[in-house]
């Protein structure tokens, strides 16, 4: 089997990684890759949000399934191009990925499947923003409707700041969405789907803002860990039957059946499992440490998704073990970050045992003469340093060791991943004891 991934990112450096570890998987092509993906696969130059370019690459490679990382090639149509061209995608049409595309669209999803979630307000002016601002109270939740990259969200008490982006976002698109707060941890689970059959991976849990102890401005994700030994042991199954498969029955309901991965972001209650959010792809940070902890092989379980054949899947199998991902972000992220600075220390940090280190915004110089180019930054997120441990403890402490090995001019981390879990200090509300 041959298999095209599109995009740039860890979380296609993941999936990439994984791809080459399947023994059904012959080659493996990024489209358009980054240097650490060079290094395991082929990679082509090309936009993967041009669906014309993107079915050109698939037949040139004779790719036998196309894996579609980030969400801009989704919305754009590629999988609509790629299917009516014949050839399997794992991921959805750009009617299914408007899940992700539009708040307001996967409300009244929602809605209609009866998924639990928060009560949420559809503002299309700032008169609107303010009543539901009143409504739903403090913590203000204001969410941009549109994709965002996983930073449109601000979660405030300051009532100021959650008008000036309900403000920002209504200057950008035609609505905006207010939500009333979910406390409680939360938690990411991907839920793989043929259109029919919804199988789920391993939970996995997230940080986005940038400081310790949940402080700062959001950023796209600055670690996750998995497993959760703390959430309830039902979780899962309570997921699949109350959110997953309602959802994906209600849009094989209306014709657009959701074929890929069904992010879904959740907030654990008092009431149980709320929806904070859906995604129409592998979320970055979670897909690291889920897919490291991934036994079966992955090619033949996203290819059984492609092709709509999940319901003859064996049981998917992990390991045991816990993966920390720690983030290595550039100087001013979540602002804007530093880029063309020099990375070093990859090598020593892989060392470690049981450590790899993803790409997420890297880039090689232009090489002169027998050189080759040096690695330098080139975004926000720059490595994703990945371990596996016997437990907790042990995978932080690797996986913060061996990103310490790396060098790069004001680069930072957030130091806190996973730290809660470790101290059993994540409590879901009801269940304390």
């Amino acid at each position: 089997m041959v298999v095209l991934v599109l995009g740039s990112g860890a979380r296609e450096h993941a999936l990439v990684r994984s791809l080459t570890l399947d023994p059904s998987v012959d080659r493996v092509v990024a489209l358009p890759g980054n240097p650490g993906i060079a290094d395991l696969a082929g990679c082509l130059p090309g936009d993967p949000a041009d669906p014309t370019a993107v079915v050109d690459a698939a037949r040139s490679e004779g790719a036998d399934l196309v894996v579609v990382g980030p969400e801009a090639p989704l919305v754009a149509g590629v999988a609509d191009a790629l299917q009516e061209s014949g050839i399997p995608c794992f991921g959805p049409s750009a009617q299914a990925a408007a899940l992700e595309g539009s708040k307001a669209f996967a409300k009244e999803v929602m809605a209609a499947a009866g998924v639990p979630t928060a009560a949420a307000h559809v503002c299309t002016t700032v008169d609107e923003v303010e009543r539901a601002l009143d409504a739903t109270g403090s913590p203000y939740v204001v969410k941009e409707d549109g994709l965002a990259a996983g930073k449109g969200v601000v979660v405030t008490t300051d009532r100021a700041r959650a008008r000036e982006h309900a403000t920002a976002c209504l200057e950008r698109a035609d609505a905006v969405v207010v939500e009333d707060f979910l406390d409680g941890p939360e938690v990411s689970l991907f839920c793989l789907s043929d259109g029919r059959t919804v199988v789920a991976l391993e939970p996995a849990q997230d940080f986005k803002r940038v400081g310790a102890g949940d402080t700062g401005p959001n950023t796209g994700g600055m670690g996750a860990y998995s497993p959760l030994t703390w959430a309830p042991t039902d979780l899962v199954p309570q997921v699949l039957d109350t959110v997953a498969r309602p959802t994906v029955a209600e849009m094989a309901r209306r014709g657009t059946p959701f074929v890929g991965v069904l992010y879904v972001g959740l907030a654990l209650t008092a009431d149980g499992p709320r929806v904070v959010e859906f995604n129409a792809r592998f979320g970055d940070p979670e897909t690291q440490v889920v897919l490291a902890r991934l036994r079966t092989p992955l090619g033949v379980v996203l290819r059984s998704a492609a092709e709509g054949e999940l319901s003859g899947l064996p049981e998917l199998e992990w390991s045991p073990r816990t993966s920390v991902n720690v983030v290595v972000a550039a100087e001013h992220y979540p602002g804007t970050p530093a880029t063309g600075d020099t990375i070093g220390g990859i090598e020593h940090a892989e060392q470690v045992e049981d450590v790899h280190v993803l790409h997420a915004g890297t880039r090689r110089e232009t090489s002169t003469g027998d050189q080759p180019g040096g690695l330098v930054s080139s975004g926000g997120r720059v490595l994703s340093v990945v371990s596996l441990a016997d437990d907790l403890p042990g995978a932080r402490s690797r996986a913060y060791e061996a990103a310490g090995r790396i060098t790069l001019r004001g680069s930072h981390t957030r130091p806190d991943i996973g730290l809660a879990a470790e101290r059993g200090e994540v409590v879901v509300p009801g269940q304390e004891a």
